[in-house]
Protein backbone atom coordinates (compact mmCIF):
# COMPACT_ATOMS: atom_id res chain seq x y z
CA UNK A 1 0.00 0.00 0.00
CA UNK A 2 1.33 3.53 -0.84
CA UNK A 3 2.14 5.89 2.45
CA UNK A 4 0.02 8.60 0.93
CA UNK A 5 -0.31 9.99 4.30
CA UNK A 6 3.50 11.27 4.68
CA UNK A 7 3.60 14.13 2.68
CA UNK A 8 0.55 15.32 4.44
CA UNK A 9 2.11 14.85 7.82
CA UNK A 10 5.22 16.61 6.72
CA UNK A 11 3.16 19.72 5.91
CA UNK A 12 1.55 19.37 9.04
CA UNK A 13 4.55 19.64 11.26
CA UNK A 14 5.77 22.59 9.14
CA UNK A 15 2.43 24.24 10.28
CA UNK A 16 2.97 23.21 13.83
CA UNK A 17 6.23 24.47 13.87
CA UNK A 18 5.79 28.12 11.75
CA UNK A 19 2.97 28.64 14.80
CA UNK A 20 5.12 27.35 17.66
CA UNK A 21 8.50 29.41 16.20
CA UNK A 22 7.55 32.48 13.96
CA UNK A 23 11.07 34.35 15.07
CA UNK A 24 12.78 31.51 14.28
CA UNK A 25 11.78 31.05 10.53
CA UNK A 26 11.39 34.87 10.02
CA UNK A 27 14.88 35.38 11.28
CA UNK A 28 16.34 33.29 8.60
CA UNK A 29 17.00 34.47 5.00
CA UNK A 30 15.34 32.80 2.43
CA UNK A 31 17.89 33.16 -0.52
CA UNK A 32 20.86 35.19 0.52
CA UNK A 33 22.00 38.14 -2.04
CA UNK A 34 25.40 39.97 -2.79
CA UNK A 35 25.31 44.03 -2.35
CA UNK A 36 24.20 46.10 -4.66
CA UNK A 37 27.11 48.61 -4.64
CA UNK A 38 30.57 47.45 -3.42
CA UNK A 39 32.44 50.75 -2.54
CA UNK A 40 36.17 50.54 -2.12
CA UNK A 41 37.91 53.70 -0.83
CA UNK A 42 41.95 54.11 -1.16
CA UNK A 43 43.23 57.09 1.70
CA UNK A 44 46.70 57.72 0.09
CA UNK A 45 49.66 57.40 2.73
CA UNK A 46 47.23 56.33 5.37
CA UNK A 47 49.24 54.58 7.82
CA UNK A 48 47.67 52.40 10.23
CA UNK A 49 48.56 54.46 13.73
CA UNK A 50 46.83 57.14 12.40
CA UNK A 51 43.32 55.70 13.26
CA UNK A 52 44.35 55.16 17.21
CA UNK A 53 46.61 58.85 16.78
CA UNK A 54 44.24 60.54 15.53
CA UNK A 55 40.83 59.00 15.95
CA UNK A 56 39.30 61.44 18.65
CA UNK A 57 39.56 64.03 15.89
CA UNK A 58 36.75 62.06 13.93
CA UNK A 59 33.25 62.55 14.08
CA UNK A 60 31.59 61.33 10.92
CA UNK A 61 32.48 59.02 7.86
CA UNK A 62 35.68 57.85 9.12
CA UNK A 63 34.62 56.98 12.44
CA UNK A 64 31.38 55.43 11.80
CA UNK A 65 33.49 53.03 9.48
CA UNK A 66 36.27 51.59 12.33
CA UNK A 67 33.37 51.55 15.12
CA UNK A 68 30.83 50.26 12.88
CA UNK A 69 32.86 48.02 10.82
CA UNK A 70 34.94 45.08 10.95
CA UNK A 71 38.63 47.12 11.39
CA UNK A 72 41.64 44.76 10.67
CA UNK A 73 44.54 46.07 13.48
CA UNK A 74 47.27 43.80 12.12
CA UNK A 75 46.99 44.76 8.49
CA UNK A 76 50.14 45.61 6.48
CA UNK A 77 51.92 44.72 3.65
CA UNK A 78 54.58 42.10 3.20
CA UNK A 79 56.84 43.36 0.63
CA UNK A 80 59.76 45.94 0.08
CA UNK A 81 57.92 48.74 -2.66
CA UNK A 82 55.15 50.16 -0.62
CA UNK A 83 54.56 52.91 -2.84
CA UNK A 84 51.38 53.92 -4.48
CA UNK A 85 50.82 52.66 -8.12
CA UNK A 86 51.85 49.13 -6.45
CA UNK A 87 49.77 49.14 -3.41
CA UNK A 88 46.72 50.15 -6.11
CA UNK A 89 47.48 47.17 -8.02
CA UNK A 90 47.38 44.80 -5.27
CA UNK A 91 44.25 46.09 -3.48
CA UNK A 92 42.54 46.13 -7.20
CA UNK A 93 43.64 42.36 -7.73
CA UNK A 94 44.32 40.87 -4.50
CA UNK A 95 47.74 39.37 -5.96
CA UNK A 96 51.20 41.15 -4.71
CA UNK A 97 53.58 42.57 -7.19
CA UNK A 98 55.57 39.18 -8.15
CA UNK A 99 52.26 38.75 -9.26
CA UNK A 100 51.00 41.36 -10.94
CA UNK A 101 54.03 42.93 -12.23
CA UNK A 102 53.80 46.56 -10.85
CA UNK A 103 56.80 47.10 -9.52
CA UNK A 104 57.07 50.24 -8.74
CA UNK A 105 55.58 53.51 -10.30
CA UNK A 106 57.73 53.42 -13.14
CA UNK A 107 60.97 50.96 -13.77
CA UNK A 108 63.75 50.62 -16.18
CA UNK A 109 62.44 49.80 -19.69
CA UNK A 110 65.54 47.59 -20.51
CA UNK A 111 64.42 47.41 -24.11
CA UNK A 112 63.33 50.62 -24.05
CA UNK A 113 66.52 52.43 -22.56
CA UNK A 114 64.01 54.42 -20.49
CA UNK A 115 62.02 54.64 -17.59
CA UNK A 116 58.49 53.98 -17.81
CA UNK A 117 55.75 54.95 -15.96
CA UNK A 118 52.97 52.10 -14.41
CA UNK A 119 49.95 53.04 -15.96
CA UNK A 120 51.54 54.44 -19.40
CA UNK A 121 49.95 53.20 -22.41
CA UNK A 122 51.13 54.59 -25.66
CA UNK A 123 48.20 53.03 -27.97
CA UNK A 124 45.63 54.63 -25.87
CA UNK A 125 45.08 58.69 -25.37
CA UNK A 126 44.39 61.25 -23.06
CA UNK A 127 40.59 62.21 -23.39
CA UNK A 128 40.34 65.77 -21.66
CA UNK A 129 37.78 68.10 -20.30
CA UNK A 130 40.02 70.86 -20.78
CA UNK A 131 42.74 71.87 -22.68
CA UNK A 132 44.84 69.03 -25.35
CA UNK A 133 46.55 66.75 -22.98
CA UNK A 134 49.57 63.90 -24.53
CA UNK A 135 49.97 60.93 -23.13
CA UNK A 136 47.70 57.75 -22.58
CA UNK A 137 47.10 55.56 -19.48
CA UNK A 138 45.31 51.91 -18.74
CA UNK A 139 46.42 49.08 -17.23
CA UNK A 140 47.97 47.10 -20.09
CA UNK A 141 50.91 46.37 -17.62
CA UNK A 142 48.85 44.77 -15.23
CA UNK A 143 49.53 41.61 -15.66
CA UNK A 144 46.47 40.14 -13.72
CA UNK A 145 42.62 41.42 -14.18
CA UNK A 146 41.14 43.26 -11.09
CA UNK A 147 37.98 42.58 -8.98
CA UNK A 148 36.47 44.93 -11.17
CA UNK A 149 37.27 42.90 -14.31
CA UNK A 150 36.65 40.04 -12.56
CA UNK A 151 32.73 41.50 -11.24
CA UNK A 152 32.28 42.50 -15.08
CA UNK A 153 33.08 39.22 -16.24
CA UNK A 154 31.25 36.74 -13.92
CA UNK A 155 27.88 38.26 -12.83
CA UNK A 156 25.31 37.75 -15.14
CA UNK A 157 24.00 41.51 -14.87
CA UNK A 158 26.98 43.71 -15.85
CA UNK A 159 27.98 45.98 -13.24
CA UNK A 160 28.42 49.67 -13.79
CA UNK A 161 32.38 50.40 -12.94
CA UNK A 162 33.32 53.92 -11.46
CA UNK A 163 36.38 54.97 -10.23
CA UNK A 164 38.01 58.29 -9.63
CA UNK A 165 41.38 59.59 -8.04
CA UNK A 166 43.45 62.98 -8.79
CA UNK A 167 46.35 60.51 -9.87
CA UNK A 168 45.77 58.71 -13.31
CA UNK A 169 47.51 55.53 -12.71
CA UNK A 170 45.39 55.23 -9.22
CA UNK A 171 42.17 55.71 -10.92
CA UNK A 172 42.95 53.21 -13.43
CA UNK A 173 44.86 50.48 -11.66
CA UNK A 174 41.32 50.46 -9.55
CA UNK A 175 39.54 50.22 -12.55
CA UNK A 176 40.56 47.40 -14.67
CA UNK A 177 40.67 46.64 -18.27
CA UNK A 178 36.93 48.36 -18.92
CA UNK A 179 35.08 50.41 -16.86
CA UNK A 180 31.74 52.99 -17.32
CA UNK A 181 33.71 56.58 -16.03
CA UNK A 182 37.48 56.16 -15.09
CA UNK A 183 38.46 59.93 -14.01
CA UNK A 184 41.45 61.88 -12.61
CA UNK A 185 42.62 65.47 -12.23
CA UNK A 186 45.08 66.25 -14.75
CA UNK A 187 47.28 69.60 -14.20
CA UNK A 188 48.17 70.22 -17.41
CA UNK A 189 44.93 70.23 -19.17
CA UNK A 190 43.57 72.20 -15.72
CA UNK A 191 40.51 69.98 -15.61
CA UNK A 192 39.37 66.31 -15.48
CA UNK A 193 40.51 63.69 -18.04
CA UNK A 194 40.02 60.31 -18.63
CA UNK A 195 41.54 57.83 -20.94
CA UNK A 196 40.70 56.42 -24.58
CA UNK A 197 41.05 52.78 -22.86
CA UNK A 198 37.37 53.26 -21.26
CA UNK A 199 35.00 55.52 -23.79
CA UNK A 200 36.28 57.86 -27.08
CA UNK A 201 33.93 60.86 -25.30
CA UNK A 202 33.79 62.54 -22.36
CA UNK A 203 31.62 60.78 -20.22
CA UNK A 204 28.32 62.87 -20.07
CA UNK A 205 27.43 62.85 -16.28
CA UNK A 206 31.51 63.91 -15.41
CA UNK A 207 30.91 66.93 -17.99
CA UNK A 208 27.89 68.34 -16.28
CA UNK A 209 29.19 67.69 -12.73
CA UNK A 210 32.44 69.71 -13.86
CA UNK A 211 30.42 72.67 -15.46
CA UNK A 212 27.95 72.76 -12.47
CA UNK A 213 31.25 72.75 -10.09
CA UNK A 214 34.27 74.07 -11.61
CA UNK A 215 37.39 73.62 -10.18
CA UNK A 216 38.35 77.18 -10.33
CA UNK A 217 35.40 77.93 -7.69
CA UNK A 218 38.10 77.07 -5.02
CA UNK A 219 40.35 80.17 -6.16
CA UNK A 220 41.06 82.24 -3.85
CA UNK A 221 40.05 79.95 -0.73
CA UNK A 222 41.95 79.69 2.34
CA UNK A 223 42.35 75.94 4.22
CA UNK A 224 42.47 76.94 7.62
CA UNK A 225 42.14 74.49 10.23
CA UNK A 226 38.83 72.71 11.43
CA UNK A 227 39.34 72.19 14.98
CA UNK A 228 40.74 74.51 17.28
CA UNK A 229 44.64 74.61 17.72
CA UNK A 230 44.69 73.09 20.59
CA UNK A 231 43.06 69.75 19.53
CA UNK A 232 46.09 69.10 17.21
CA UNK A 233 49.12 66.71 18.38
CA UNK A 234 52.45 67.82 17.39
CA UNK A 235 53.89 71.50 16.49
CA UNK A 236 52.69 73.75 13.47
CA UNK A 237 55.51 73.67 11.18
CA UNK A 238 57.64 70.74 12.64
CA UNK A 239 61.62 70.97 11.97
CA UNK A 240 62.95 69.77 8.43
CA UNK A 241 58.70 69.88 7.14
CA UNK A 242 59.16 71.38 3.10
CA UNK A 243 56.20 72.90 1.60
CA UNK A 244 55.86 73.98 -1.60
CA UNK A 245 56.85 77.14 -2.98
CA UNK A 246 53.31 79.32 -3.14
CA UNK A 247 52.88 77.88 0.88
CA UNK A 248 54.84 78.34 4.07
CA UNK A 249 54.90 75.58 6.88
CA UNK A 250 52.42 77.11 8.73
CA UNK A 251 48.56 77.32 8.83
CA UNK A 252 46.25 79.09 6.83
CA UNK A 253 47.15 77.41 3.18
CA UNK A 254 45.89 79.70 0.53
CA UNK A 255 45.21 78.65 -2.56
CA UNK A 256 45.78 81.64 -4.67
CA UNK A 257 48.01 80.70 -7.86
CA UNK A 258 50.09 82.88 -9.75
CA UNK A 259 48.35 86.69 -10.08
CA UNK A 260 45.45 85.51 -8.54
CA UNK A 261 44.61 82.65 -11.56
CA UNK A 262 43.95 79.40 -11.60
CA UNK A 263 47.08 78.13 -12.91
CA UNK A 264 49.57 75.37 -12.31
CA UNK A 265 50.55 76.99 -8.85
CA UNK A 266 46.54 76.97 -8.09
CA UNK A 267 46.27 73.29 -9.28
CA UNK A 268 49.08 71.90 -7.15
CA UNK A 269 47.48 73.76 -4.48
CA UNK A 270 44.23 72.34 -4.79
CA UNK A 271 45.29 69.38 -5.37
CA UNK A 272 47.28 69.27 -2.01
CA UNK A 273 44.55 70.28 0.32
CA UNK A 274 41.55 68.68 1.51
CA UNK A 275 39.19 70.52 -1.41
CA UNK A 276 40.28 68.27 -4.02
CA UNK A 277 39.53 65.03 -1.75
CA UNK A 278 35.56 67.06 -0.80
CA UNK A 279 35.22 67.42 -4.81
CA UNK A 280 35.93 63.29 -5.49
CA UNK A 281 33.14 62.87 -2.63
CA UNK A 282 31.16 64.93 -4.55
CA UNK A 283 31.53 63.36 -7.98
CA UNK A 284 31.07 60.21 -6.38
CA UNK A 285 27.97 61.13 -5.12
CA UNK A 286 26.99 62.42 -8.67
CA UNK A 287 27.75 59.40 -9.64
CA UNK A 288 25.47 57.51 -7.60
CA UNK A 289 22.59 59.52 -8.85
CA UNK A 290 23.22 59.70 -12.13
CA UNK A 291 24.10 56.92 -13.06
CA UNK A 292 21.80 54.68 -10.69
CA UNK A 293 24.57 53.17 -8.83
CA UNK A 294 23.21 50.25 -6.43
CA UNK A 295 19.78 50.69 -8.02
CA UNK A 296 20.24 47.58 -11.14
CA UNK A 297 19.79 44.38 -10.99
CA UNK A 298 23.22 43.36 -10.01
CA UNK A 299 26.21 44.38 -8.19
CA UNK A 300 28.07 47.46 -9.44
CA UNK A 301 31.55 48.38 -8.18
CA UNK A 302 33.05 52.54 -7.07
CA UNK A 303 36.39 53.26 -6.40
CA UNK A 304 38.06 56.37 -5.13
CA UNK A 305 41.29 57.14 -4.44
CA UNK A 306 42.05 60.06 -2.21
CA UNK A 307 44.81 61.80 -2.90
CA UNK A 308 45.72 64.63 -0.76
CA UNK A 309 46.80 63.00 2.36
CA UNK A 310 49.86 62.17 0.48
CA UNK A 311 51.00 65.02 -1.02
CA UNK A 312 50.05 66.47 2.69
CA UNK A 313 52.55 63.79 3.92
CA UNK A 314 55.13 64.19 1.56
CA UNK A 315 55.77 67.89 2.30
CA UNK A 316 54.91 68.37 6.34
CA UNK A 317 55.47 64.77 7.28
CA UNK A 318 53.04 62.45 9.68
CA UNK A 319 53.34 64.25 12.68
CA UNK A 320 51.82 67.60 10.76
CA UNK A 321 49.01 69.57 11.38
CA UNK A 322 48.25 69.54 8.04
CA UNK A 323 48.05 65.74 7.73
CA UNK A 324 45.85 65.51 11.06
CA UNK A 325 43.42 67.88 9.20
CA UNK A 326 43.57 66.09 5.70
CA UNK A 327 42.25 63.35 7.91
CA UNK A 328 39.83 65.16 9.86
CA UNK A 329 37.79 67.20 6.69
CA UNK A 330 38.05 63.83 4.77
CA UNK A 331 36.41 62.11 7.52
CA UNK A 332 33.61 64.79 6.76
CA UNK A 333 33.66 63.93 3.31
CA UNK A 334 33.41 60.07 4.26
CA UNK A 335 30.33 61.16 6.37
CA UNK A 336 28.69 62.70 3.95
CA UNK A 337 29.27 59.66 1.01
CA UNK A 338 27.87 57.28 3.80
CA UNK A 339 24.89 59.60 4.28
CA UNK A 340 24.39 59.55 0.46
CA UNK A 341 24.73 56.14 0.13
CA UNK A 342 22.18 55.41 3.27
CA UNK A 343 19.54 57.57 1.20
CA UNK A 344 20.13 56.78 -2.50
CA UNK A 345 21.04 52.68 -2.52
CA UNK A 346 19.92 51.79 1.80
CA UNK A 347 22.22 51.02 4.35
CA UNK A 348 21.55 47.25 3.81
CA UNK A 349 22.24 46.90 0.21
CA UNK A 350 26.26 48.33 0.25
CA UNK A 351 29.49 47.20 1.33
CA UNK A 352 32.22 49.63 1.91
CA UNK A 353 35.91 48.69 2.57
CA UNK A 354 38.80 51.06 3.63
CA UNK A 355 42.58 50.56 3.22
CA UNK A 356 45.86 52.71 2.43
CA UNK A 357 48.46 52.07 -0.59
CA UNK A 358 50.84 52.93 1.97
CA UNK A 359 52.09 54.30 4.58
CA UNK A 360 54.73 56.71 5.19
CA UNK A 361 58.20 57.03 7.15
CA UNK A 362 58.64 60.19 9.51
CA UNK A 363 61.05 62.97 8.25
CA UNK A 364 64.40 61.55 8.92
CA UNK A 365 65.43 65.51 10.74
CA UNK A 366 62.72 64.93 13.60
CA UNK A 367 64.27 61.08 13.90
CA UNK A 368 67.80 62.12 14.37
CA UNK A 369 66.66 65.06 16.78
CA UNK A 370 65.25 61.74 19.02
CA UNK A 371 68.33 60.30 19.01
CA UNK A 372 67.48 57.68 16.59
CA UNK A 373 69.58 56.89 13.30
CA UNK A 374 67.88 57.99 10.24
CA UNK A 375 69.20 60.08 6.76
CA UNK A 376 68.56 60.66 3.56
CA UNK A 377 70.35 57.54 1.16
CA UNK A 378 71.56 59.01 -1.77
CA UNK A 379 71.48 57.44 -4.96
CA UNK A 380 75.16 59.27 -5.66
CA UNK A 381 77.35 57.40 -3.94
CA UNK A 382 75.48 53.81 -3.85
CA UNK A 383 75.96 53.75 -8.11
CA UNK A 384 79.46 55.04 -7.48
CA UNK A 385 80.48 52.40 -5.15
CA UNK A 386 78.67 49.66 -7.69
CA UNK A 387 80.29 51.42 -10.69
CA UNK A 388 83.97 51.08 -9.07
CA UNK A 389 83.50 47.29 -8.01
CA UNK A 390 82.45 46.74 -11.46
CA UNK A 391 84.93 48.45 -12.94
CA UNK A 392 88.39 46.50 -10.94
CA UNK A 393 86.59 43.39 -12.07
CA UNK A 394 85.26 43.79 -15.91
CA UNK A 395 87.11 46.86 -16.67
CA UNK A 396 86.26 50.85 -17.63
CA UNK A 397 82.70 51.34 -18.84
CA UNK A 398 79.45 52.14 -17.70
CA UNK A 399 77.80 49.32 -15.79
CA UNK A 400 75.20 50.52 -14.00
CA UNK A 401 72.12 51.58 -16.36
CA UNK A 402 70.13 53.08 -13.77
CA UNK A 403 68.97 53.15 -9.79
CA UNK A 404 65.54 53.88 -9.29
CA UNK A 405 65.13 53.44 -5.70
CA UNK A 406 65.51 50.45 -4.44
CA UNK A 407 66.07 48.88 -8.33
CA UNK A 408 69.41 48.82 -9.52
CA UNK A 409 69.61 48.03 -13.29
CA UNK A 410 72.66 47.02 -14.61
CA UNK A 411 73.91 47.60 -18.57
CA UNK A 412 73.59 44.59 -20.89
CA UNK A 413 75.84 41.77 -20.03
CA UNK A 414 76.71 42.49 -16.39
CA UNK A 415 74.16 40.98 -14.69
CA UNK A 416 75.36 37.36 -16.67
CA UNK A 417 78.78 38.00 -16.06
CA UNK A 418 77.78 38.65 -11.98
CA UNK A 419 75.76 35.53 -12.16
CA UNK A 420 78.54 33.66 -13.50
CA UNK A 421 81.31 34.83 -11.47
CA UNK A 422 80.30 34.70 -7.84
CA UNK A 423 83.12 36.06 -6.12
CA UNK A 424 82.63 39.47 -7.86
CA UNK A 425 79.22 39.34 -7.60
CA UNK A 426 79.73 39.16 -4.07
CA UNK A 427 82.29 41.92 -4.01
CA UNK A 428 79.62 44.34 -5.46
CA UNK A 429 76.75 43.72 -3.28
CA UNK A 430 79.44 44.05 -0.35
CA UNK A 431 80.63 47.41 -1.96
CA UNK A 432 77.19 48.76 -1.98
CA UNK A 433 76.16 47.30 1.63
CA UNK A 434 78.88 49.99 2.67
CA UNK A 435 77.12 52.59 1.82
CA UNK A 436 75.96 54.51 5.04
CA UNK A 437 72.32 53.94 5.08
CA UNK A 438 71.98 50.54 3.22
CA UNK A 439 71.14 48.15 5.44
CA UNK A 440 70.50 44.65 2.84
CA UNK A 441 71.55 44.24 -0.83
CA UNK A 442 70.56 41.43 -2.74
CA UNK A 443 71.37 39.91 -6.04
CA UNK A 444 67.64 39.69 -7.84
CA UNK A 445 67.96 36.28 -9.44
CA UNK A 446 68.84 34.51 -5.68
CA UNK A 447 65.44 36.17 -4.25
CA UNK A 448 62.82 33.56 -5.34
CA UNK A 449 65.22 30.98 -3.34
CA UNK A 450 64.99 32.80 0.32
CA UNK A 451 61.22 32.72 0.28
CA UNK A 452 61.04 29.75 2.48
CA UNK A 453 64.23 30.79 4.86
CA UNK A 454 62.70 33.10 7.45
CA UNK A 455 64.27 36.21 6.17
CA UNK A 456 61.53 38.93 6.52
CA UNK A 457 63.52 41.19 4.50
CA UNK A 458 64.46 39.00 1.77
CA UNK A 459 61.19 37.72 1.73
CA UNK A 460 59.47 41.25 1.24
CA UNK A 461 62.07 41.76 -1.60
CA UNK A 462 61.02 38.70 -3.23
CA UNK A 463 57.46 39.06 -2.97
CA UNK A 464 58.19 42.99 -4.72
CA UNK A 465 60.68 41.33 -7.41
CA UNK A 466 59.45 40.39 -11.07
CA UNK A 467 62.03 39.29 -13.08
CA UNK A 468 62.62 41.59 -16.24
CA UNK A 469 61.21 44.39 -14.78
CA UNK A 470 62.48 44.57 -11.59
CA UNK A 471 66.01 45.42 -11.44
CA UNK A 472 69.05 43.35 -11.09
CA UNK A 473 70.23 43.94 -7.90
CA UNK A 474 67.95 45.26 -4.81
CA UNK A 475 69.12 47.48 -2.12
CA UNK A 476 67.01 47.47 1.24
CA UNK A 477 67.14 50.84 3.18
CA UNK A 478 68.16 50.68 6.81
CA UNK A 479 65.06 51.75 9.42
CA UNK A 480 64.31 55.54 9.00
CA UNK A 481 66.25 55.81 5.95
CA UNK A 482 64.86 56.38 2.36
CA UNK A 483 66.30 57.17 -1.13
CA UNK A 484 66.87 60.84 -2.53
CA UNK A 485 68.59 62.29 -5.92
CA UNK A 486 72.39 63.53 -5.08
CA UNK A 487 74.68 62.37 -2.26
CA UNK A 488 72.16 62.75 0.47
CA UNK A 489 73.90 64.89 2.37
CA UNK A 490 71.36 67.72 1.69
CA UNK A 491 67.44 67.89 1.99
CA UNK A 492 66.62 66.74 -1.24
CA UNK A 493 63.07 65.62 -2.46
CA UNK A 494 60.44 65.40 -0.29
CA UNK A 495 60.50 65.75 3.44
CA UNK A 496 59.29 62.57 3.79
CA UNK A 497 58.30 59.53 1.80
CA UNK A 498 57.64 55.58 1.78
CA UNK A 499 58.71 52.49 -0.03
CA UNK A 500 60.27 50.37 2.91
CA UNK A 501 59.87 47.23 4.51
CA UNK A 502 58.95 48.53 7.21
CA UNK A 503 55.91 48.90 9.71
CA UNK A 504 55.47 52.46 9.24
CA UNK A 505 55.46 51.94 5.48
CA UNK A 506 53.89 48.84 5.73
CA UNK A 507 51.00 48.88 8.09
CA UNK A 508 48.01 50.66 7.00
CA UNK A 509 44.10 50.12 7.94
CA UNK A 510 42.15 48.04 6.71
CA UNK A 511 38.42 48.46 7.38
CA UNK A 512 35.09 46.53 6.28
CA UNK A 513 31.35 48.00 6.46
CA UNK A 514 27.86 47.59 5.63
CA UNK A 515 25.76 44.29 4.25
CA UNK A 516 27.24 40.76 5.03
CA UNK A 517 29.93 42.64 7.54
CA UNK A 518 30.02 41.35 11.03
CA UNK A 519 31.60 44.75 13.05
CA UNK A 520 34.16 44.09 15.44
CA UNK A 521 38.07 44.55 15.88
CA UNK A 522 40.25 41.91 14.65
CA UNK A 523 44.03 41.10 15.66
CA UNK A 524 44.77 38.16 12.86
CA UNK A 525 47.77 39.27 10.56
CA UNK A 526 46.43 40.01 7.15
CA UNK A 527 47.16 42.23 4.31
CA UNK A 528 45.43 44.63 1.79
CA UNK A 529 45.79 41.79 -0.77
CA UNK A 530 43.08 40.19 1.44
CA UNK A 531 40.23 42.49 0.41
CA UNK A 532 39.58 41.79 -3.51
CA UNK A 533 38.93 37.94 -2.01
CA UNK A 534 36.63 39.03 0.38
CA UNK A 535 34.58 41.36 -2.13
CA UNK A 536 34.69 38.59 -4.36
CA UNK A 537 32.94 36.52 -1.72
CA UNK A 538 30.31 38.95 -0.97
CA UNK A 539 29.84 39.59 -4.46
CA UNK A 540 29.56 35.82 -5.05
CA UNK A 541 32.33 35.51 -7.68
CA UNK A 542 36.14 34.02 -7.90
CA UNK A 543 39.52 35.36 -8.89
CA UNK A 544 41.57 33.44 -10.67
CA UNK A 545 44.71 32.98 -8.52
CA UNK A 546 44.81 35.37 -5.34
CA UNK A 547 47.44 35.96 -2.73
CA UNK A 548 44.98 37.25 -0.37
CA UNK A 549 42.17 34.99 1.27
CA UNK A 550 39.02 36.40 2.60
CA UNK A 551 38.50 37.55 5.65
CA UNK A 552 35.96 35.52 6.35
CA UNK A 553 35.46 36.02 10.32
CA UNK A 554 34.20 39.45 9.81
CA UNK A 555 31.36 38.32 7.37
CA UNK A 556 28.12 37.71 8.13
CA UNK A 557 25.79 33.98 7.90
CA UNK A 558 24.15 35.74 5.18
CA UNK A 559 26.37 34.75 2.38
CA UNK A 560 25.61 34.87 -1.32
CA UNK A 561 24.94 32.30 -3.38
CA UNK A 562 28.39 31.21 -5.88
CA UNK A 563 27.75 31.75 -9.75
CA UNK A 564 26.31 29.57 -11.57
CA UNK A 565 28.21 27.87 -14.48
CA UNK A 566 26.60 30.26 -17.13
CA UNK A 567 27.86 33.55 -14.96
CA UNK A 568 30.69 32.01 -14.81
CA UNK A 569 30.94 31.59 -19.09
CA UNK A 570 30.21 34.96 -19.15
Amino acid sequence: MKRTWLPAFFVFLFLVFSLLFPATIASQPSAARPPRLIVLLVVDQMRADYVDRFGTQWTRGLKRLVKEGASYRRAAYPYLNTLTCVGHATIATGTFPARHGIVNNSWFDREAGRSVGCADDPKVSVISYGAPVNGGYSTSRLLVPTFADELRAQLPNPPRIVTFSVKERTAVMLAGRRADAVTWVNTGARSLATSSAYTSARVPFVQRFLEANPIERDLGKSWVRTLPADRYLFEDAGPAEKPPSFWTPTFPHQLDGDSGKPDDDFYDAWESSPFSDAYLGGLAEAAIDELKLGRGPGTDFLAISFTALDLVGHDFGPRSHEVQDVLVRLDQTIGSLLAHLDRAVGPAEYVVALTADHGSAPIPEQVVAKGLDGGRLGMAPVVERAEKALQQAFGPGKHVARLMGSDMYLAPGVAEKLRSNPAVRDTVLDAISAVPGVARVFFGDVLVHLRTTGDQEALAAALSYYPGRSGDIIIVPRPYWFFVSGDGSKQTGSAATHGSPYEYDQRVPVVLFGAGIRRGEYLRAVTPADIAPTLAVLAGITLASPDGQPLEESLSSRMPPAPTATARRR
